[in-house]
């Protein structure tokens, strides 16, 4: 089961959250046929705007993460509700690039960074709330730690992972945000930076010791405690009704002429890959109904 785990440390000083999400990237792998290098770039997104998503108050809120660095990748979209449940895509999930000289998979040369990332947030008023910072490395944890700082005001540090198994699974996937509150006393930002720069690679630390002992490493030294748990996964709110109402976006005119055509038009969910076939009869009940509201 994939979770994310929210603590508070330090008289509250310190507020950290902290998802473990191996279930929900595969199937985010699975669903858009992912390389690793695009896996481990859309994993990492996902595991980001998870956390974010699930900070929101509002029951039916939701946050988007887009980032664009101008790589092959192309963008990168997340969506979270408000629990944390997420969905997301690459624009081109068969890019593959060689490992970088340490081995590890080069996710900044397919994101590149030249570009933003973005983040919005749906709480329910007329516009979201959207703020955007210059791309940092394309590597997306030092990008949405500079976002935090830049865009939000938040002093924090996030570490993102998604380590893929030799025989191209996903081994372990996940994410930390830890975040210090106004007045804060510098002791604890020298130890949280310690802690981090010592700590063992965030996937090591999930997939051999789980998602406890990445606050026992990140927290050393500063008594905290777990204050909420939710479980989380891959989730897409696409239906039939609702990719009816996007044609109906065409425009009536539009709509007619792909109804005097008289061929099925199968229109792809961006976000699962679920195909919705609407006949000419089926598109004309669309206008008709329309007409009636």
């Amino acid at each position: 089961m994939d979770r994310i785990l929210r603590a508070t440390a330090a008289d509250g000083f310190i507020k950290m959250s902290a998802v473990s999400a191996k279930d929900t990237v595969q199937r985010a792998k699975d669903i858009h046929k992912c390389t690793p290098t695009t896996a481990a770039a859309l994993g990492r997104t996902l595991c980001a705007a998870s956390m974010m998503g699930n900070l929101l108050k509002e029951d039916n809120g939701s946050l988007t993460i887009r980032i664009n660095g101008g790589g092959p990748i192309g963008s990168i979209i997340a969506v979270s509700d408000s629990m944390g449940y997420v969905r997301g895509y690459v624009t081109n999930p068969a890019v593959d690039l060689p490992l970088r000289s340490d081995g590890k998979l080069d996710v900044g040369g397919a994101v590149g960074k030249d570009g933003m990332l973005t983040v919005s947030r749906d709480i329910g008023l007329a516009q979201p709330y959207v703020g955007s910072t210059e791309l940092v490395s394309g590597e997306i944890a030092e990008d949405l730690t500079a976002y935090l700082l830049e865009s939000e005001q938040v002093p924090s540090a996030c570490g993102l992972g998604v380590l893929i198994d030799t025989d191209l699974s996903v081994k372990a996937a996940g994410g930390f945000i830890v975040q210090l509150m106004p007045g804060a006393p510098d002791e604890y930002i020298d130890v949280l930076e310690e802690n981090i720069f010592m700590m063992d690679q965030l996937t090591t630390i999930l997939a051999e010791d789980g998602l406890e002992a990445v606050f026992e490493q990140v927290l050393k030294g500063l008594p905290y405690h777990v204050v909420d748990e939710d479980e989380v996964g891959y989730r897409c709110y696409c239906s039939r009704e609702r990719v009816g109402d996007a044609i109906l976006g065409v425009g009536e005119g539009e709509l007619e002429s792909m109804i005097n055509e008289g061929k099925d038009i199968d229109v792809s969910c961006q976000f699962c890959d679920t195909v919705y076939t609407f006949t000419p009869d089926d598109l004309r009940t669309l206008l008709d109904e329309s007409k009636k509201a």
